[in-house]
């Protein structure tokens, strides 16, 4: 079983999120794949709760898609392994070697059991490479920052352990444009580990 966080709660929600930017030349071709063959194999897989996916509109890369998974041990599961690596598709090989993939597996630590709702906009903040400790700091200035404005529908933070440590990633679901101004000081010292910030809507 993959080693989590100590101080994460283990039954929390699993979260897998994936940048992608395809070609611009492929991105028919990228499409059609998600939606008629990768979104409903992975909607399939037992533990799989819900999946939205997202076309940039301030930044990149091009394409986000949020899984939510009853833990992180889906992730482990052999109906999971049983469509994915080498066990992929040849349609996926094909698209997935056209296009550049971010993925991103953990655990959702705040707050802690929700689902992906329907929103206008979402904004995420990528924190990367910090210790494990820094989860208290960004989960506050995540909450500081966005949960008390009028269009926020909800505010989520995510772990991911990575090769250089542990990435948070914060999601805000809102109801129109949001992350115009963000008040870095409320992150501390963390704050120089941001190093994305995007804002998608609904593809």
């Amino acid at each position: 079983m993959t080693n989590q966080p100590e101080h994460f709660i283990l039954k929390n929600k699993g979260s897998l999120i994936v940048l992608a930017h395809p070609a611009p030349h492929f991105e028919e071709e990228f499409n059609a794949w998600y939606d008629t063959e990768h979104l409903p194999e992975r909607m399939a897989v037992p533990g799989f709760e819900a999946a939205r996916r997202y076309v940039c509109v301030s930044g990149r890369p091009s394409y986000l898609a949020v899984y939510d998974m009853e833990s992180r041990d889906v992730l482990e599961s052999e109906a999971y392994l049983a469509v994915s690596f080498d066990r992929s598709s040849p349609w996926t090989k094909r698209v997935t070697s056209r296009s550049r993939v971010h993925r991103s597996a953990g655990v959702q630590i705040y707050p802690g059991h929700a689902l992906t709702p329907a929103a206008a906009h979402t904004l995420m903040l990528r924190f990367g490479g910090l210790e494990r400790d820094a989860a208290e700091v960004i989960v506050a200035g995540m909450r500081a920052n966005f949960e008390t404005l009028a269009q926020t529908v909800q505010v989520r933070v995510f772990a991911h352990d990575a090769d250089t440590g542990t990435d948070f990633i914060g999601l805000v679901d809102a109801l129109g444009p949001v992350g115009d101004t963000i008040d870095h000081r409320l992150f501390g010292d963390y704050a120089k580990a941001l190093d994305l910030a995007n804002l998608y809507a609904p593809y």
